[in-house]
């Protein structure tokens, strides 16, 4: 008997509720799909519920022990993890432990994780996120006429570093965290332009927007920064570049492009190392 796995099981007998099996495994009838009589065999899947109840269901799901599959996320429960639905009567908890550090960061309602089934310490049936070690056996090889394209995918790791996606064609993609306006949730769909191809047939990916664009967004954040800060701020196109990047979360050559269109249209000044709204 193996949690997590699709098994052919004898029913032993049939109660008004549902179906004892062999080794005490209990079928509902509402997790049947067939009427079954004593001594019948039936191919089930078997799981606890959130009490650590052992059950069998005939909706057998696509992922399973060893076999991994993308599943929903249904809800996020802090200080615990995530639940998934893998098509069964019951959510499969994703632990906090193979999830990032930071919550703000971890799936929400409607997001996507590629998933295999494994039992935590206490035997209970849980869902455990693909890692780098299983992306790079099954990668496809992305051909170098991507660069410049626009590219959409699933995030299945993430970190301070950087964030990596796998597309819908299964292209490995690399977002490092300077192309990046914040950090996507795992599980998250992202849509960027492939900005690498690289020789290993991966891809770095851009989520922020083309120069041209990316100015007039910026230079909405340094006003919006100058408006709660009453008008003037201590960076001007001389300040050292972490502290641009940790104010504003851009390199300091986005910062001086913004700036300058700023100071261009009349909108700011500088003076003794600060810029001041006009």
């Amino acid at each position: 008997m193996k949690l997590g796995a699709i098994q052919t099981m004898k029913i032993i007998r049939e109660t008004k509720s549902g179906y004892m099996l062999q080794n005490d495994v209990f079928l509902p009838k509402e997790a049947a799909d067939a009427d079954f009589s004593e001594g019948q065999k039936a191919e089930v899947f078997l799981y606890n519920n959130r009490k650590g109840n052992v059950f069998a269901t005939t909706n057998l799901p696509a992922v399973q022990v060893d076999v991994y599959d993308w599943v929903e996320v249904v809800e996020a429960v802090s200080g615990l993890g995530v639940f998934v639905d893998i098509g069964i009567e019951t959510e499969v908890l994703v632990s906090q432990e193979d999830l990032p550090p930071i919550e703000s960061v971890w799936p929400a309602k409607g997001d996507m994780l590629l998933v295999n089934l494994d039992t935590d310490k206490k035997g209970r049936l849980i869902a455990v996120p693909a890692g780098e070690h299983l992306i790079r056996k099954h990668w496809q090889i992305a051909p170098s006429d991507l660069l410049h394209q626009s590219i959409g995918g699933r995030v299945y790791h993430t970190s301070k570093e950087g964030s990596a996606l796998i597309s819908e064609d299964g292209y490995r993609g690399f977002i490092h965290h300077t192309e990046r306006k914040h950090e996507p949730r795992l599980g998250e769909w992202v849509e960027g332009r492939v900005i690498d191809v690289k020789d290993d047939g991966t891809l770095n990916v851009s989520l922020r927007p083309l120069k041209q664009d990316s100015m007039h967004e910026d230079a909405k954040t340094i006003l919006k920064y100058l408006e709660v800060n009453d008008g003037v701020m201590h960076f001007s196109d001389k300040s050292d570049p972490e502290d641009i990047r940790g104010t504003f979360n851009i390199s300091k050559a986005a910062f001086k492009r913004a700036l300058g269109k700023l100071m261009k249209d009349g909108h700011v000044k500088q003076e003794d190392g600060k810029t001041f709204r006009m």
